[in-house]
């Protein structure tokens, strides 16, 4: 009889026999399994990332109460591909302390109300996040020493607009140069402006749009943005600098961006004080979005054709038609100039990107 005869006994020896009876060999490295589920950290504070320094990040947790107070933290694996900036809300778990020597851990960002970004010009499409939850930026630029850069500015506008950041102005050294000609560029714009001078700076002026925002402080190397921002927070002892008289350029003084509380008998605001920049490239911006840093030119290009580029060979431009029949005043005819250089210069990004 063989033995796959069915009638065969020895599937009766067998039959108590399954695959659970199979004896699985114990991991040698008594390892637990990898998984993908992370904890929940419900038992997270939050606390707002105040400042950066070579992969540690300085968060302040239960701001504004008795227990307020400032610890260092990591960041969690998870979040290695995760931006933390400045301004961000995080959470955080660990030792919360804030006692010397201990290590809090992030494991979570809040989402996030704003988000200013910038390249590193108009045709790299990598961003550079500069701040999180700003709700207001403020541009300082100098009157003279170094010269203003009426185009700076409008990209400072765009990017502002584009993250739904209220815009500031504020002209420094005043006393050197009268910026009514500088400043007669932006007229018709919904920006409030500030004028400082040396012995005459606006400081409870300011403070007093600081109050209940957070405000990120822009501006180029040398226009005074570290000496501002030391006036408004004096504990801040931002690192301040001078001009180069061969070149005309500001040295670099502010070195990271940090968020600095302005206090005053009328309530508190946040600073965030930023490195000088000498070029501030918008590669990230959406060009549809352009035409509103520029309130009073999209006003007029409401009566512009469908898709129109608004760039000085536009057919039928409303912009074009109306700067031909004089009807733009010198400080538009300037801003429209502005617009189209920054048009001009994604319509040239877009000709030169592979694929398009």
């Amino acid at each position: 009889m063989s033995w796959l005869d069915p009638d065969d006994d020895l599937d009766d020896e067998f039959e108590d026999f399954d695959e659970s009876s199979i004896r699985v060999r114990p991991n040698p490295k008594a390892n637990r399994p990898r998984t993908k589920r992370r904890p929940a950290h419900e038992d997270a504070e939050i606390g707002r990332v105040l400042g950066v320094d070579r992969g540690r990040y300085a968060v302040m947790i239960d701001e504004g109460t008795d227990d307020e107070r400032t610890i260092t933290t990591t960041r969690a694996r998870e979040l290695r591909r995760t931006p933390i900036v400045t301004g961000d809300l995080a959470r955080v778990v660990g030792d919360t302390t804030g006692d010397v020597g201990t290590l809090a851990r992030i494991v979570g960002i809040v989402e996030r109300t704003s988000l200013l970004r910038r390249s590193a010009d108009d045709t790299d499409l990598i961003e550079r996040v500069v701040v999180a939850n700003a709700d207001q930026m403020l541009i300082v630029v100098a009157a003279a020493d170094p010269e203003p850069r009426p185009r700076l500015v409008d990209r400072y506008l765009v990017a502002a607009l584009d993250a739904g950041i209220r815009p500031l102005l504020v002209v420094t050294k005043t006393d050197l140069q009268d910026p009514t000609a500088f400043l007669a560029h932006f007229e018709g714009l919904d920006l409030r402006v500030f004028t400082s001078a040396r012995e005459e700076m606006p400081v409870d002026e300011i403070g007093e749009a600081l109050i209940g925002h957070s405000t990120v402080f822009v501006g180029h190397s040398g226009v005074g943005k570290s000496t501002l921002v030391n006036a408004l927070v004096p504990s801040a002892d931002r690192a301040t600098g001078h001009v180069n008289q061969v070149t005309g350029r500001g040295r670099h003084t502010s070195s990271s961006t940090v968020s600095l509380r302005y206090q005053s008998e009328h309530g508190t605001g946040w600073v965030i004080d930023t490195p000088g920049v000498r070029s501030f490239g918008l590669g990230h911006v959406d060009p549809a979005n352009i035409l509103a840093a520029f309130t009073e030119l999209a006003a007029i290009a409401e009566d512009c054709p469908r898709g129109c580029t608004h760039l000085t060979d536009a057919p039928d431009c409303a912009l074009i038609e109306a700067a031909e029949r004089g009807e733009l005043s010198p400080a538009e005819l300037s801003r429209l100039d502005s617009l189209q250089r920054l048009l001009q210069t994604f319509a040239d990004k877009a000709e030169q990107t592979p694929g398009r």
